[in-house]
């Protein structure tokens, strides 16, 4: 009988059969770019998938194989590949001028979209996730004239000083649970994250205990209302709703991340499909439909910061005119909230005969769905938090990316950490073939019995 290990290692043996002009263009391109790939985040076990091209819900590797995208660029293709919207709307303004650091008239549009969908009333842009968060940051510290700001243990919220801190830890790692340590990430002074606090995510008792210990030097807290890149970690009834009233209570602002939720999870983001309106959102990713984009919306308190210049949010390319027709066309045209609706019945379709599919063949999972975004987990009890999240295996995780893979579906290679993205463009027959690959991956769990389970309790992949 095959070990979990052994099992992986064929399935990784046929994907690189599968890519070999992958494999060649990554060994060409380690020569001049720092492992081989533009951002580390495209680094994945076996090796970097390099892609042709894309259209509607698929995607085709530099080799010609053919993959039904759940991957979606990390969430940022909800709307599919070159959706004939946006590349009218890019096509026309390119003719136009691509770049004058000066507003055009879709940036109104826009603004006007996004504060009827998140209800806030003011929005400015940027051109990514760690951009709107670090603007976030800043307002608050301006507005507030205070140097702290609380994050969640484990969330990534950015690659920017102030909350590249307490991500990608091991247990050994995290300090005590009341106070966790403020390991800060590569290249991050210590010094910048000693301006940070951590609070475990679902945990209400902890913020009120952090917002007691530093009264009056907490300039705001910045959280994903829906814990991301750790599965899909939902928030407990109430929680949301108690951190705006614990923070509002200790005159602390609060910003959402909704970098990877916003316009994914709902028609107005987790702000509107949990009913709770923080200070300040954050959204990038879906919301350029594939070109680089990002916004932040705040109540007219927060904003009037930089209206009155106390606080300057700049950025040569802010409002580019491709982007903000992209995003335009994006708003108006494509995620309409029947997109919503079609999307909520194909995402429960998925969820709900994967994890039957699973429990069929005696192996755990649980999984979340809301819009765009379907998550599978192979354990047997949801997460709460990041603590709780670490000891999960990620081998069986692995194995299902490459099952995955192999039988034609392109998942996002951190298979533990990161979930499903649907677009527009997919259908019951893309959803089908994701649940025959997944009857795979149950019937070899099955044959290793309780194995599959033990293998990797702490193992390489953890």
């Amino acid at each position: 009988m095959m070990s979990l290990d052994e099992i992986i290692e064929n399935e990784e043996r046929i994907l690189m059969s599968r890519v070999p002009k992958s494999v060649e263009m990554h060994q060409q391109a380690s020569k001049s770019i720092p492992g081989g790939v533009p951002s580390s985040w495209a680094s994945s076990r076996p090796t970097p998938i390099w892609v042709s091209h894309g259209k509607g819900q698929h995607v085709w590797d530099v080799d010609g194989n053919k993959y039904v995208d759940f991957h979606a660029g990390y969430g940022a293709n909800v709307v599919g590949h070159a959706n004939p919207a946006v590349v009218a709307a890019v096509q026309q303004r390119v003719t136009l001028g691509t770049h004058f650091a000066q507003p055009t008239p879709d940036v109104i549009v826009v603004a006007e979209a996004l504060a009827k969908r998140f209800g806030l009333p003011k929005w400015r842009f940027c051109n990514s996730g760690s951009e709107a968060t670090m603007d976030a940051i800043h307002l608050m510290r301006a507005v507030s004239g205070r140097d702290l700001i609380i994050k969640i243990e484990g969330s990534y919220n950015g690659h920017h000083d102030s909350v590249l801190v307490s991500i990608f830890r091991s247990t050994s790692e995290l300090g005590p649970q009341q106070e966790p340590w403020r390991v800060p990430g590569a290249g991050v002074p210590q010094a910048i994250a000693d301006c940070v606090r951590i609070v475990a995510y679902n945990d209400l008792d902890a913020l009120e205990q952090t917002l007691t210990m530093y009264a009056g030097e907490i300039a705001g807290m910045i959280l994903e209302p829906m814990m991301m890149n750790a599965g899909i970690i939902a928030p407990q009834d109430g929680y949301l709703k108690g951190v705006r009233e614990i923070t509002k209570r200790h005159g602390v602002l609060l910003a959402f991340d909704e970098v990877k939720t916003g316009l994914v999870v709902h028609h107005g983001g987790a702000t509107r499909l949990y009913g709770v309106t923080p200070d300040i959102i954050c959204l990038a990713k879906a919301l350029g439909g594939g070109v680089p984009c990002g916004a932040i919306g705040g109540t007219d308190e927060v904003m009037s910061a930089i209206t009155d210049g106390r606080y300057n949010q700049v950025g040569t390319f802010n409002g580019n005119p491709l982007t903000m027709a992209a995003a335009r066309a994006v708003l108006t045209e494509i995620m309409t909230e029947d997109a919503y609706v079609q999307a909520n019945e194909l995402g429960a379709y998925i969820l709900k005969n994967a994890l039957s599919t699973l429990h069929s063949y005696g192996q755990s999972a649980y999984g979340f769905q809301s819009g765009f975004k379907v998550c599978v987990v192979f354990n047997d009890k949801p997460a709460k938090n990041y603590r709780e999240f670490l000891k999960i295996s990620t081998g069986i995780s692995h194995l299902h990316f490459l099952k995955q893979f192999n039988g034609g579906v392109f998942l996002p290679p951190w298979g533990k950490s990161e979930s499903l993205t649907l677009s527009v463009a997919h259908t019951k027959s893309d959803a089908d073939q994701y649940v025959s690959n997944v009857v795979e991956v149950g019937k070899t769990l099955q044959s290793m019995g309780e194995r599959a389970s033990k293998v990797y309790a702490a193992g390489s992949f953890n």
